[in-house]
């Protein structure tokens, strides 16, 4: 059995009036549905008290069945689901929320976010308006959104009663979204990084990997740490154990402000996702 991680990050972050959040957790996209139980329940023993699924992600049961079986009082660990497009309006929205909890096993939802913009229907304010709701009735902790661009979140905080907590976002060193990022800082939104370490493409960087040497580290912690001195929620994703302890792994690690810099500098505006001006998939499926 590998160790647990000797130094894991404990750090939280507040997301909402009551509300923090694990600042390092875990996303399970991808990971297919008879896959997820073993992987989170891996993750909360190693140490993971936070965990990102969606409901286009197909595997919110196995999350749930993980979480019954590891033992935890509810209140140990979050929980963040997300609506797909193809549920967005205001009922279907709080009939979506009910199959969550249904399939998650759980009574409420710590975090939940609109998955994507999708202004081709246009349904994001009266989903919101749901979302207003469930946070009213305590079915949700918190409130948020995905992928939302600055005109997004512009048009919402205008007409919200509720503003989101919460914006998650592709972030990693090389797509910084560094425009995106100072506009939730002054909105007062959370950023929250998916696909962090760029789908594992910018680990490979020169100067990613000069650092790990440098500091003794692996380029995922460099990047993980990078993302967490930023003051992001940072979600990575792994299916390996040795993965888990080594991302959770980075409590005692420190980057100089040069260094923070030098990984700053990497930005070059590369999504690898899709661009959510225009994504409209139902993700039904």
């Amino acid at each position: 059995m590998t160790a647990s991680p000797a130094a894991p990050l404990l750090d939280r972050t507040t997301v909402g009036p009551g509300v923090d959040v694990p600042q390092l957790g875990l996303g399970v996209f991808q990971i297919p549905p008879d896959q997820v139980q073993g992987v989170v329940e891996q993750a909360i023993d190693v140490g993971y008290r936070h965990i990102d699924t969606a409901a286009a992600y197909i595997n919110e049961s196995g999350v749930g069945a993980a979480l019954r079986a590891s033992g935890l009082p509810r209140d140990e660990v979050v929980v963040t689901t997300k609506l797909r497009n193809g549920d967005q309006g205001y009922d279907s929205t709080l009939r979506a929320c009910a199959d969550s909890l249904d399939r998650l096993g759980l009574d409420h939802l710590d975090l939940y976010l609109i998955h994507w913009p999708n202004p081709e229907a246009g349904l994001w304010p009266e989903t919101w308006r749901a979302f207003e709701r469930l946070h009213e009735e305590g079915t949700v902790r918190a409130i948020g959104v995905s992928n939302f661009l600055p005109e997004h979140l512009r048009e919402l905080c205008r007409t919200a009663s509720v503003p989101p907590a919460v914006n998650q976002i592709e972030l990693h060193p090389t797509h910084a979204r560094g425009d995106l990022v100072a506009l939730q800082a002054e909105l007062g939104i959370a950023v929250e990084s998916y696909s962090p370490l760029g789908q594992g493409a910018d680990l490979a960087l020169p100067e990613i990997t000069a650092l790990a040497e440098e500091l003794g580290a692996t380029p995922a912690q460099v990047v993980l740490r990078w993302h967490v001195q930023h003051g992001y929620v940072v979600i990575p994703k792994t299916t390996s154990r040795d993965r888990l302890v080594e991302n959770l792994d980075v409590g005692a690690l420190t980057l100089t402000p040069e260094q923070m810099a030098s990984i700053d500098a990497l930005d070059r505006g590369h999504r690898i996702g899709n661009d959510p001006a225009t994504f409209s998939i139902s993700q039904i499926r």
